[in-house]
This record gives C-alpha cells, structure tokens and sequence, in this order.
C-alpha cells in the first residue's frame, strides 16, 4: 500500500476521477470493537472540549488527536480494519468533540442567568441539532466534497488524512501523546482542582494609586492550547488582557476612589463606588465593555459571511445531485424529523404554542443559513477558526429581539430562547465538523454512509456527555470572583445580551465604548473575538496560554535543521494533545469529585500556598514540555 496521499489529494482532477488512498471496493472499517473504542473516543473528546472550552473559550479541534489514538487503538484491538477504522475513530472524536464545540456556548448562560440545565430537554434539544446538521449537511455533501474537489482547501481535513496516512509508517505521535497525559494529570492532580496540595495561581496586585492585578494559573491544558493555537492568537488575546488589567480596570478604578460615600455600583447597591477593588472595577465595568467588543466582534463575523451565505446557496442550488447509488435516505429522514420534532420539543419546554411555533422556525431558518454556511467554511479556513460563536450570537440576538416584540420577557422565556439557541449553535458546530470529517473519508477512501452513521452516533455520545457534565459543574459554574473555575466568556456574553435586551438593564455606555474599541481593532486589522476574549477572560488564563505560545516559538527558534524543527513542532503538538486531554480529564474528574462531596475543598497553606510555590510549578511544567521535545535527534540515514 501506497505511504503517502498522492498530489491528486490535493486537486488537479475532477472529484469524480479522484483515486482514493484506499481503493478496496469493500470500503468498510466498522464493526462493533471500532464502535465501542469510537464511543470511548467520543466520551473523551466531548468531555475534555467541554472542560476546555468553558474554563478557557477556546477548543481543539479532535480530527488530529482522534487520529493518532485511533491508529493506537486499531493496531492494538482491530488491525485487520486498517486504515479504514483508523478513519472512522478520527471522525467518532470529532462527532464527540463537535458537540462541544457549540453547546457550551450557549447552555451554561441558562445557569448563569439563575435557571437549571434540565437534563433530558437539553438532550432532546442537543440530538435533535445533530440530526438536523446532519441532514442538512448531507444535502450539500457531493457538491462540497467532490464537485468542489480542489476548490476548496479543507485544510484540517487535508491535515487529519495526512496524520493518519502518516500512521501506516509508524511515528512517535502516541508516545508524545501519552507523555503530556502523564505530565498533565500529574500536575493537575496536585492543584486545588483535585488534591490541593501545591497552589497553582500567581498572582500580584497593586492596590496604589495605580490599581492593577497580574495572575498566572500554572494550568498544563491551557499551555497545551497555548502550543497548538500558536504565538498570533496567544499574544493577541494577552495584548486584550494587557489593555483590561492594566489600562481600562486601573483607568476606572482611579475614577472610583473619586466618588461619593453615596454613589453605589449600577450593578449592586450594597457596593460604595469607592469602596471598589480591582476585581469588582473589572466584573462590574471592565466585564461589559469586553461585553460590547465580542458583540461587535459577532456582527462584524456574520457581516463578512453574507458573500459566504450568497455563494453558498446559490451554488448549492446550482449544484448537481448524486447518482442514485450515493442518496442516503438517512440524512433526508434525519432532516424531516429534526424539522417536525423541533415545534414538539418546543410546545415540550415552554408549553406555549405560539412560542413554539416562533422559535422553532427562527431556529429552523437561522441553523439552516449557518450550517450551509459552517459546511462550506470547513472547506476554507477549517473547523477550528470557523466564527461558531460569532454566528451564534448573531442568531441569538435576532432571536431575543422577537421575543421582545411578542412580549416574552421573563427569566423562564429567557432560558426557553437559550435552549433554541442550543438547537442552533450545536447545529452550526456540528454541520461543519461532519462536512471535515466527510472530506477525510472522501480522501482516504472511506464509506461515507457508513461515516455517517459513526459520526452521528459519536454526536448522540457527545449530547449525553456535555448535557450530564454541564449539569454536574452546575455549583462551579455558578461562582465567580477573581479567579473563577470557568471563564465561560461565550456564555456570560450570551447571558448578558438576552437578559438585558429582554429586561432593558444593559449598561449601553460600556457596551459601547467595547463597541468602538472592537472597530479600533478591526481598523487595525486585529481578529476582534480575539481581543476581546483576551480582554474579557481573567489575565490568569490568557498568560498561560502565551507560556504556552512561547514554548512553541523556544523551539522553533533554537532548531535550526528544517526537518528536524518540523519534527519537533509536529510532537509538540502531539504533546500538547495530551496535555490537553489529561489537563482537562482530570482536572474534570476532580471537580466532580468535589462537587460531590467525595473531595473536600483544600487550599494549600505556607510554602505550598504561595507565588514562589506557583512559580515553581511553572518552571515545571515549562521543562516537562521542552526537555523531550529538545531530546529528538536528528535522523541519520544509514
């Protein structure tokens, strides 16, 4: 078997003449042990993303990841499956991680503004998006795939099917993998997240005249993040937490201490303005105009994609059907069920009729606008970049208007239009990553109605999953402070803007002025959801994610020789991998295990609790990660 994909992968012939990587006729990789290791991908993935995405409002996409462990597990359990397990595992990990991707955007915001998950409307809700996205994607597939074959790019999926031809010749993928596991959860397991033993966050504050705050969580699945995203993102976000912490919070905070013993936080009467530390200048003011940035940033996302909506659609109904051997009465049935059971779930949660029928075609209508559009943007720019939360709020802020102008208001029709808006952000996080995942098959010669199948049943996974673990967290989820367990940026955005447009209580004059600082930035030619992530997320966690950033960029710097840099870059994402999934399974562990009360809250004390303690698990952590990356030698031909 050929070792390499060939140029034709790429473009250069029509789809329908493209020769696969694998061209056996029976192109079939499933059978019950792929399954069952598929299904354990999928509660891995989902949960991690889940964590990950919550504590940080960033995720990583699994096709590369899924990948490499796939190819583990298949030459380990299943190798007379070959490649084509290896495939359908990579695309169970992102049918898991997918789910993610998109739903905690959105469903924590229901916790936030005071409501409860409720754990088999958020399922419901939660499949009902995969098989619309499904479905929906389904219809564009041939055209996307192989009519457009070397149109478009699709560079992770491209990525994902070099990993795994990669595999075939063996790689020291696994075990870098399996080494960020290991230092990961280690260090993880020592922080408060589970034991407690050594403190994790540095942190100095200036209480002067000049008031600022400067924290690092010593966090190894967020210098994980750091490492895959790169030196661009990292240092664009910490340059939005550099103008928060030591610009606008200090700015505001000096006005503070000018004001009367009389005047109190617009937020909480119980608060003298001038009686104000820097944490609360930043949840109370600093907050919203990260708010008003990520808003714009929105509007300005699904702005730019109205060309992207316009040649979609039009070229989709240009486009040519498959011959009759490629319909999948699948897709067609999961689109019709998904259509007629979304009015049925919604009389389910609200019990309002007309507030069934409403929402269930401004979901129907919005996911169906986005998903084409996410499908075709996993054929450009990838999964991992796609504007999932800029479309999402975008469509939710159409959503909360209406509902306005019918006269739902309340803190329960709040959380009803949350879990529509669950519909459509899982639906769009979903549709894009199927179409990735179709790409791969298509490449590497899979069966793309078997793909369907384990990408859908990974989905259904990766619902139960997300919906049980958001439902877990509910008390972390809750708190807040200087130092939250989860950012939650999204969701605390999309709270923010349902709540207040529904109540007319936004402080408009921070939502502005964010508003004009995400248009500086667009001026600037500034990725303004970056910034204003950067602005909004605790500096504590941005930091570590440039640690991370920065280790990356150590490399590159003192390697010289191009292959062997190549290298070490592409282990050190493979270790970031598993710092990332052993950093967050863990640390989710931990939190379930307090939460439940079989771990009791524990903060070091002395030595173990101080800045000296944290940077020392820092320099740790940074060692663990560059000592065997730096140790790949050069490969001699003998």
């Amino acid at each position: 078997m050929k070792k390499s994909l060939s140029q034709s992968a790429y473009g250069g012939v029509s789809g329908e003449k493209y020769v696969p990587y694998v061209t056996d006729k029976d192109n079939h990789g499933g059978s019950s042990v792929v399954m069952i290791m598929g299904a354990i991908l999928a509660v891995i993935f989902a949960a991690s993303t889940a964590y990950s995405g919550m504590k940080a409002g960033l995720t990583v996409a699994a096709g590369i990841p899924g990948s490499i462990i796939g190819s583990g597990l298949i030459a380990a359990f299943a190798k007379k499956k070959g490649m084509l397990g290896k495939n359908l595992l990579q695309g169970m990990s992102s049918g898991g991680e997918s789910i993610a991707s998109g739903m905690i955007y959105v469903l924590p915001a229901i916790i936030i503004i005071g409501g409860r998950v409720n754990f088999i409307a958020g399922v419901l809700v939660g499949a009902l998006a995969v098989l619309f996205a499904i479905g929906t994607a389904s219809l564009v597939e041939n055209y996307l795939v192989v009519e457009e074959h070397g149109k478009l790019v699709y560079p992770e999926s491209m990525a994902i099917s070099e990993a795994l031809v990669a595999s075939e010749a063996g790689g020291d993928s696994l075990k870098f993998m399996g080494i960020g596991f290991g230092i990961g959860g280690l260090l993880t397991l020592l922080t408060t997240q589970v034991f407690g033993w050594v403190n994790s966050v540095i942190t100095y504050v200036g209480n002067s005249f000049y008031r600022w705050k400067m924290s690092t969580e010593v966090n190894p699945m967020l210098a994980g993040i750091g490492f895959v995203v790169g030196l661009d993102v990292s240092l664009t976000m910490f340059a939005g937490s550099i103008l928060s912490n030591f610009a606008i919070t200090p700015l505001i905070a000096n006005f503070t201490q000018m004001a009367t013993n009389n005047a109190k936080d617009w937020n909480d009467v119980t608060i003298a303005v001038n009686q104000m530390g820097v944490d609360q200048v930043a949840g109370s003011y600093s907050k919203y105009i990260g708010a008003g940035m990520m808003l714009c940033g929105g509007i300005v996302g699904a702005i730019k994609l109205i060309p992207v909506i316009v040649t979609s659609i039009k070229k989709t109904l240009n486009a040519r059907n498959g011959g009759s051997d490629d319909r999948n009465m699948l897709g067609i049935w999961s689109l019709v069920i998904a259509v007629i059971a979304i009015f049925v779930v919604g009389f389910f949660i609200s019990g309002n009729i007309a507030m069934a029928i409403v929402g269930g075609i401004l979901s129907i209508i919005l996911a169906l606008l986005f998903v084409i559009v996410s499908a075709r943007l996993a054929g450009t720019i990838g999964c991992s970049n796609a504007p999932v939360s800029g479309m999402t709020i975008a469509s939710l802020v159409i959503m909360t208007l209406v509902f306005v102008i019918f006269g739902w208001k309340s803190n329960a029709d709040n959380q009803i239009l949350l879990l529509f808006g669950v519909f459509i952000v899982t639906a769009i996080s979903v549709g894009g990553a199927y179409m990735q995942t179709q790409k791969v098959s298509y490449v590497i010669g899979g069966n793309k109605n078997e793909m369907m199948k384990y990408f859908m049943v990974a989905a259904m996974i990766g619902v139960i999953v997300v919906v049980g673990t958001t439902v877990l967290l509910e008390p972390q989820l809750k708190i807040t402070g200087s130092n939250p367990p989860f950012g939650l940026p999204q969701a605390n955005l999309i709270a923010t803007l349902t709540t207040g447009i529904m109540s007319g209580n936004l402080p408009w004059i921070m939502i502005i002025i964010g508003v004009v600082m995400a248009i500086v930035c667009w001026m600037l030619g500034l990725s303004i959801m970056t910034v204003a992530l950067g602005f909004y997320l605790p500096i504590s966690t941005t930091s570590i994610i440039l640690v991370g950033a920065l280790i990356k960029l150590l490399i590159d710097k003192v390697t010289k020789d191009k292959a062997l840099k190549d290298r070490r870059i592409q282990s050190g994402v493979s270790l970031s991998s598993g710092l990332i999934a052993g950093g967050s399974i863990i640390g989710l562990i931990g939190i379930i295990l307090h939460v439940t009360g079989v771990l009791g809250d524990k903060a070091p004390a002395g030595f173990a609790g101080s800045n000296e303690m944290g940077l020392i698990l820092l320099a740790i952590l940074v060692i663990a990660i560059v000592a065997p990356l730096l140790n790949i030698k050069k490969e001699t031909n003998k």
